[in-house]
């Protein structure tokens, strides 16, 4: 953290300078968004496709879904799957009556699977009460997973509501206006001040999308089109050539790298054995091939082994190994080691598992994976000839 007295006296000098610059700022930025903005948003369109105007409200369920699945991923990734969860769950009552895996399958490719799951389980607690969606901020932020920034911007996108926002572009903005001299989180408050006298309660929708997208299309992490910026005349990172460094990041902490042994059983017919994960935790409620973390002094076969007649009750011979790969987390990195195994003695139980199920290979797409596995399915598809 900043120290606080220092700090203080920064917030109160930023507050000084910005006040009488705002109004300018802002007009500047609506007028450089309404020729460069991202206005085709499906979810910020009225139904028959026009740009809402300042008094026309927007129905809450579609952007609510946006904005739980733009949290942690970039919009270009998160946009075919809105739309095909807009097919799948056209409203609050269809995603209420899905089943967990329907929505999980629905889902499976965009990650961080408990935002799946708070969606489908807000759907059914309000259905069940008779409720409809909450469109204010406070009413959202009682909602699993919603935050004030994802409140405010469904509340200000959905009904024009006076509330400002403060997602990764908003800082990233601010820290370069400000010239910020430290990572932007050891200072929350002074960000959610500054954007709070910015917006001045007024075309919050427009705003917040406006400064959004200067951050993502104008203000970039990396080599930043300053030329192109509508507050570059105001920008003090840019004053005094130094945007190329702001904002200041955190140090990263490191991130351990695990070996992952999995062991693809097949039967005498042919079917393969899956388990799914229990409903909470990163992958809740996902489909997987057995495997475990390696154990030191084990290779990845014995791994293996250890791993299917703990979890499994198991006994297997491993064959040759199918592929390796690393697949990153954002808190760590993995590799997996794949075998192919034989069962010699028991039967599956679910042990760490919700359950276990014998599958035709060919039948594997009907089950939701996590995003890792699907280089694991290809693998054994091309093995058996079925690629």
């Amino acid at each position: 953290m900043l120290p606080q007295p220092w700090s203080k006296a920064f917030a109160q000098q930023q507050e000084v300078w910005l006040r009488p610059v705002a109004p300018g700022l802002v007009s500047g930025l609506l007028r450089w968004w309404a020729r460069h903005g991202r206005h085709d948003l499906p979810w910020r369109l009225l139904p028959d496709g026009r740009q809402p105007g300042p008094d026309d409200p927007l129905p809450t369920y579609p952007i609510w879904v946006a904005e739980v699945m733009l949290q942690q991923t970039r919009l270009a990734v998160a946009l075919p799957f809105w739309r095909c969860w807009l097919e799948r769950f056209p409203d609050l009552a269809s995603l209420a009556a899905a089943s967990r895996q329907d929505v999980l399958h629905c889902w499976q490719g965009l990650g961080y699977y408990s935002r799946a799951r708070r969606l489908h389980e807000v759907a059914t607690r309000l259905v069940a009460a008779g409720r409809p969606l909450p469109r204010d901020r406070a009413g959202l932020e009682q909602l699993p997973g919603i935050g004030r920034t994802t409140a405010a911007s469904i509340a200000a996108t959905a009904g024009n509501s006076p509330d400002p926002i403060l997602d990764g572009n908003v800082r990233r903005v601010l820290a370069r206006l400000l010239a910020f001299p430290a990572p932007p989180r050891q200072d929350t408050a002074l960000f959610w001040t500054m954007v709070e006298l910015l917006l001045g309660g007024k075309r919050a929708r427009d705003f917040n999308q406006a400064l959004m997208d200067l951050g993502a299309l104008v203000c970039r992490p990396r080599a930043p089109l300053c030329h192109c910026c509508p507050w570059r005349g105001h920008c003090r990172a840019y004053i005094k050539g130094i945007q190329h460094q702001l904002p200041v990041r955190q140090a990263p902490a490191p991130i351990p790298h695990v070996m992952i042994g999995v062991g693809i059983a097949l039967d005498d017919q042919g079917k393969v054995l899956i388990g799914q994960r229990q409903p909470d935790g990163l992958l809740g409620g996902l489909w997987e091939f057995p495997g475990g973390k390696q154990e030191l002094g084990e290779t990845m076969a014995d791994t293996v082994v250890r791993e299917l007649q703990e979890d499994l009750g198991l006994a297997v011979a491993v064959g040759p190994e199918l592929l390796r790969f690393d697949h990153a987390y954002t808190h760590r990195r993995l590799t997996f080691a794949v075998h192919l195994c034989r069962v010699v003695a028991g039967d599956a139980r679910p042990g760490a598992n919700q359950q276990v199920a014998w599958v035709w290979p060919h039948d594997l797409h009907r089950y939701p994976f996590p995003a890792a596995s699907a280089r694991m399915i290809q693998a054994l598809r091309e093995h058996l000839g079925q690629a």
